[in-house]
């Protein structure tokens, strides 16, 4: 279970300086570090499926259930939103190695993903991923990547997250990915910008320092700057 009490405005302020100059991965670890015991180093070690269940956990805890974005059609262009339930996106993530022709294979993790983001080729990248899991039997070829892959996202199905999206102008249907490390920086960088706005104008007009603004509640806040800008 996530603990998110520690989330104070400092926290936010402490979390978006951190995670501005990161690689949106590390971002992931960093968020989830700060609700749960584990470090970003063991993070990285656990399934990506089991990851998101997490990240998903922290969205709703820390902003509510809503996720809510757009996304542009591939055919005219046409920009059409969406909206769900972080709560939807739950689901069991085996801790069993998959089997793929006599080969055993883990399920990836954060850190096997960085792996293979190194490689600039795709079909590269796509071996390198399954050779950084691969754990008993044979080395691996190109003939095991469409059967591991269906394994693994069959084992691990919140692994990668696929919206089912239909064009309302032409109609046309694909699926796109729901990134939610995106959406949780997208809430933290503009809770963030907030609340350095609001210490900005109080420090102005009280001088008072950015430590005792942020340790006002949220409600004190607001009606000293109501007050501020009447």
């Amino acid at each position: 279970m996530l603990d998110v009490r520690g989330l104070t405005s400092s926290a936010i302020l402490d979390l978006w300086e951190r995670a501005m100059q990161l690689h949106p991965l590390d971002r992931n670890l960093l968020f989830l570090s700060a609700a749960l015991p584990e470090s970003p180093n063991v993070l990285a070690d656990w399934p990506v499926g089991r990851l998101n269940g997490a990240l998903a956990q922290f969205f709703s805890s820390c902003f509510g259930g809503r996720l809510e974005g757009w996304a542009a059609c591939c055919q005219c262009g046409e920009k059409l939103e969406f909206q769900m339930n972080s709560s939807e996106l739950v689901g069991e993530t085996a801790t069993e190695p998959v089997s793929v022709n006599g080969r055993i294979f883990r399920l990836p993790t954060t850190r096997d993903l960085a792996r293979a983001l190194a490689e600039p080729d795709p079909n590269r990248a796509a071996m390198r991923l399954l050779e950084s899991c691969h754990v008993e039997g044979g080395a691996p070829g190109e003939q095991d990547l469409e059967a591991a892959g269906e394994k693994m996202n069959r084992a691990d199905p919140l692994a990668e997250i696929r919206l089912a999206l239909a064009c309302p102008a032409c109609g046309h249907e694909w699926q796109d990915t729901l990134d939610l490390g995106a959406f949780i920086w997208s809430k933290i960088e503009t809770r963030a910008k907030r609340l350095l706005r609001d210490v900005h104008a109080l420090a102005s007009a009280y001088g008072w320092s950015e430590t005792e603004i942020l340790s006002l509640s949220e409600a004190r806040r607001s009606f000293y700057l109501e007050m501020v800008e009447a």
